[in-house]
């Protein structure tokens, strides 16, 4: 049953990393013949030198993504390993998000020429806001396993048995918790 699963993997990987090539390959391209082709009055060095600065990263997240999430196989065609799950949430999600806004990044440059790299801007301000948000998230999980959290009071009603209750109606000492 896990080699079942292991396999299914591998092949999902596996489509998911030639997809993700094409669609690298015909944005760069496009951005190649489009600035060469059409756009050659306004293509300057600058021009090229953000694109290949800014679409750095983009590469640079196509290539882990192979080398971790590339199935191994053996010479006679069995699977060695499946490779990490790239559909799995947390670091892999971030990676996809900001792959996915480098290549919105060069089709708008490509557009609309070398104002549009400021929407780069974007992913820094990203990461900053995630951050915020998961320690803002985990600070309050700690607060409320300790008994702080905004939920939590004194009584704890919601885990009271049904003998502690009848104590309590009857006047009797109330339980508390620490």
């Amino acid at each position: 049953m896990a080699q079942k699963a292991a396999k299914q993997l591998a092949a999902r990987n596996a489509a998911i990393l030639y997809r993700t090539h094409l669609i690298a390959l015909g944005i760069n391209l496009s951005f190649a013949l489009l600035r060469f082709l059409l756009f050659r009055a306004s293509s300057t060095r600058t021009t090229y030198l953000l694109y290949f600065i800014l679409a750095s990263p983009a590469f640079a997240i196509e290539f882990w993504l192979e080398k971790v999430g590339r199935p191994v196989t053996a010479q006679n065609g069995d699977l060695q390993k499946p490779g990490a799950d790239l559909e799995a949430l947390g670091l892999m999600e971030y990676l996809w998000d900001v792959l996915y806004w480098s290549w919105a990044c060069i089709v708008a440059a490509t557009l609309f020429g070398n104002k549009a790299w400021w929407l780069w801007v974007v992913i820094p301000l990203y990461s900053l806001w995630l951050a915020y948000t998961t320690f803002g998230g985990m600070k309050q999980s700690m607060g409320a396993m300790m008994g702080q959290g905004p939920g939590s009071d004194v009584s704890n009603d919601g885990n009271t048995s049904n003998r502690q209750k009848k104590l309590e109606k009857r006047g009797g000492q109330k339980v508390q918790y620490r």
